[in-house]
């Protein structure tokens, strides 16, 4: 954590974190684009999906990919857009488990910036 960063109650993320979180789990494409900054972005693995369209595909083929449940760990809050929402993976994908940081940065009531990495 950085000196700004302070640990939250995972309940205390902003509704529109908790709402793309819900869509992502449920392959909900329409859910999260709703949640989204027309120009908004995410990057995952490596690769940057930028503007709705681009990140809705993400979803859609990230979903048929593999199969994987997430269980919701922990939550930090930086400055007053910035959170991060830790969560543990299992599924099929290679590795069968692991521990995920969702950096997510709200532009009002949207997400404007999502950065999945270990």
């Amino acid at each position: 954590m950085t000196d700004n960063t302070v640990r939250i109650d995972i309940t205390d993320l902003p509704a529109a974190v908790q709402q793309f979180v819900a869509a992502l789990d449920l392959r909900d494409t329409t859910a999260a684009a709703a949640i989204l900054t027309p120009q908004a972005s995410v990057t995952d693995e490596g690769h940057t999906y930028t503007g709705i369209p681009s990140i809705t595909d993400w979803i859609a083929n990230a979903a048929s990919e593999f199969t994987y449940t997430t269980t919701p760990v922990a939550a930090e809050r930086t400055g007053t857009h910035q959170f991060t929402l830790t969560q543990h993976l299992e599924g099929d994908f290679p590795g069968g488990s692991a521990d995920l940081n969702y950096r997510f940065t709200v532009e009002g009531a949207l997400i404007s910036s999502l950065v999945i990495a270990p």
